[in-house]
């Protein structure tokens, strides 16, 4: 095998560690997130060839490329072959523009093909060294099911996900509660933004090192580097027929994992012409992508597209490595990064409420294409990105990243229809739930996490 990659911290104050290392650790002890520090890439002919893969075959030829020297490529194609054994969808919307359906897998939610990668890793680490950790995860709505559907049942992980208690879903929240053994779930009262705080303090917390804390969230390398591979394959199963050897991708972003993935895909050689980052009406991006200034959002807005309520994304922080700058987990920038080559490869919109209901009426109109909320904020992206793009021709790719059937409500109310339920959501409705409440206090928790681990 290969010498290992070795992977940095955004905030450059702690000594680099193995792909390995940064899964299991989660969150760098500086408060920093973890980066590789070279990303190897695909020619053009090996990009080619991914066209008459499988998925998990494109997901073994991209994954590997973070993983050489840390597991054999047999022990690592089992476990793509194991994570990913259901349908990616590329539904065409009208001429060469698509929707890719993130929403097959067990929890309905594009979260499942980085939870399920990153679960069979970690437990195949784990039981290879004989110890056990504790997850730590905050969740705006679809990371917590997908995450606790991912670890339910192993000997060697607990799970703990906290929640605002008033921004997921039902059907979100029953992902997440009806489940148990090792899944202990948390209703914060308060934010997203909240949550994730709780859970970084308690990474920092030293009384807390005996719990072998890790992360699950976006803020973990391992959560990132499964969700390149569906831009890749996306790309290989509709460029033949398409002139344009190029692509463009609308991704609905809240904490930028999603995109962070596929700036990744870029940068490892897939010809992307533009990235459309739509947020909803947070939108601390934009506004810093048009002019250089950040400024978070605090407390963050509550919007139909609840995931993605977001007021400082975690992922901002690797963003901005890519592009040469420097900035800590607070949102302070120490070094501007490149903001005309961002500029050049991003455009970023935010899409408002009345304008995301609007979008999925239009889009079921004019396509038969339904949408929920978060797809919704990315094709209208898209659909305001080509009103500046010559080539009506050009290939694009919108992302769906949960499945209608989670916000039932919102499309009987805009559409006047109960979306079908894909068999992961079957039955859950009646499954009884177990979760407890709590108060945004770091030191309540702290004491929580004592007497019940």
């Amino acid at each position: 095998m290969q010498n290992s990659i070795l992977f940095h911290s955004t905030n450059l104050k702690v000594e680099k560690v193995t792909f390995r290392e940064a899964l299991l650790k989660g969150l760098a002890p500086d408060g920093g997130l973890y980066m590789p520090d070279e990303i190897q890439t695909f020619s053009k002919e090996e990009i080619k060839s991914f066209t008459n893969k499988e998925y998990y075959e494109i997901a073994f030829e991209v994954i590997r490329k973070f993983l050489s020297g840390q597991i054999s490529d047999s022990e690592l194609l089992e476990l793509t072959k194991d994570a990913y054994n259901y349908d990616v969808p590329l539904e065409k919307a009208y001429g060469n523009k698509y929707v890719m359906r993130l929403d097959q897998g067990p929890t309905a939610s594009f979260k499942d093909f980085a939870a399920r990668m990153m679960g069979r890793l970690m437990n195949h680490y784990l039981k290879k060294e004989g110890r056990k950790i504790t997850i730590l995860t905050a969740t705006s709505g679809d990371t917590g099911s997908a995450v606790a559907n991912a670890f339910y049942g192993l000997n060697n992980i607990e799970v703990v996900i906290l929640y605002p208690e008033t921004e997921v879903t039902n059907r979100q929240r029953k992902q997440m509660t009806t489940l148990g053994k090792n899944v202990r779930v948390i209703a914060i009262d308060g934010k997203f933004d909240d949550c994730q705080a709780l859970v970084k303090e308690a990474f920092n917390d030293s009384e807390m090192d005996y719990l072998n804390l890790s992360s699950a969230n976006s803020i973990n390398v391992g959560r990132i580097v499964p969700q390149i591979v569906y831009y890749f394959y996306s790309f290989a199963k509709l460029r033949e027929g398409n002139e344009n050897d190029d692509i463009v991708f609308s991704v609905p972003s809240g904490n930028f994992g999603d995109m962070m993935g596929g700036v990744f895909a870029m940068k490892m050689g897939l010809p992307v012409k533009k990235f459309v980052v739509s947020t909803n009406e947070n939108d601390e991006f934009p506004k810093f992508l048009n002019t250089g200034e950040y400024n978070k959002i605090d407390p963050s807005y509550n919007c139909l597209s609840s995931a993605m309520n977001v007021g400082h994304p975690s992922n901002l922080a690797r963003l901005i490595a890519l592009y040469n700058g420097i900035m800590d987990e607070k949102g302070f920038i120490s070094k501007s990064p490149e903001m005309e080559v961002m500029r050049k490869e991003i455009f970023s919109t935010s899409i408002n409420d009345d304008t995301t209901k609007q979008t999925i009426k239009e889009a079921f109109d004019k396509h038969n294409v339904v949408l929920e909320p978060h797809g919704a904020v990315g094709w209208k992206g898209l659909e305001l990105y080509l009103e500046h793009e010559a080539n009506k021709d050009q290939l694009c790719v919108s992302l769906e990243t949960a499945h209608p059937a989670k916000f039932p409500e919102k499309i009987i109310e805009i559409l006047g229809f109960d979306p079908e339920l894909p068999e992961s959501l079957k039955g859950l409705d009646d499954k009884q739930e177990h979760f407890d409440k709590m108060k945004n206090n770091y030191q309540e928790f702290k004491k929580y996490l004592k007497e019940k681990y």
